[in-house]
């Protein structure tokens, strides 16, 4: 059976701190090849798996790292970035007017034309269609209330509804350290 040559873009590395959790889940924490190339060679990280590709120097073979630690404990953030990626996944990529999972933009449920701030608790998830249809209108106005009233999440609130969202691909070496928080069945 042939199989066509894998390309090294096709071989991020999975990222794990030094207590060996991936650094972020929502986006998960990849890094290219060769960001995790230099990353060895600088000795910042330990190799924990590693991808049959090889990279090839006229001195040097390589395999890949498919999952790497760092060798210094990087502190997490106790709060979410307020972000386009963030808003939409607190609100599970869903309208909060109308529950399309299309077309997605965010609204300030109390327009910024009448003192609306851009904050977790304005903002929220809405398809072009509902956010032209309610414009610069106040919720009551027109009749348009979000489904969830918007609040800022908490990590563990991302990485909860980011389960739902797994990334496209997810090489196997890397199912070891995701969801180590994740209940275990009996």
């Amino acid at each position: 059976m042939f199989h066509p040559p894998v390309s090294p873009e096709a071989c991020p590395a999975l990222v794990l701190n030094a207590d060996y959790r991936p650094l972020s889940y929502y986006p998960l924490s990849l890094w290219s090849w060769q960001d995790t190339v230099k990353a060895v060679f600088l000795d910042r990280v330990n190799i924990i798996s590693e991808y049959d590709k090889v990279v090839r120097s006229p001195t040097f073979e390589f395999r890949l790292p498919s999952v790497v630690c760092l060798k210094t404990y990087v502190k997490p953030s106790r709060n979410p970035a307020f972000t386009r990626f963030n808003v939409f996944l607190r609100d599970c990529f869903t309208c909060q007017y109308c529950g399309t999972r299309s077309d997605l933009t965010f609204d300030h449920v109390i327009p910024r034309s009448r003192g609306g701030q851009t904050t977790w608790e304005n903002v929220v998830a809405a398809c072009s269609p509902c956010n032209l249809k309610k414009g610069g209108a106040m919720p009551a106005e027109a009749g348009m209330h979000p489904n969830q009233k918007p609040y800022a999440p908490s990590l563990s609130d991302l990485h909860q509804n980011g389960r739902h969202f797994p990334p496209n691909y997810l090489h196997e070496s890397w199912l070891d350290y995701l969801y180590w928080d994740t209940e275990l069945e009996p």
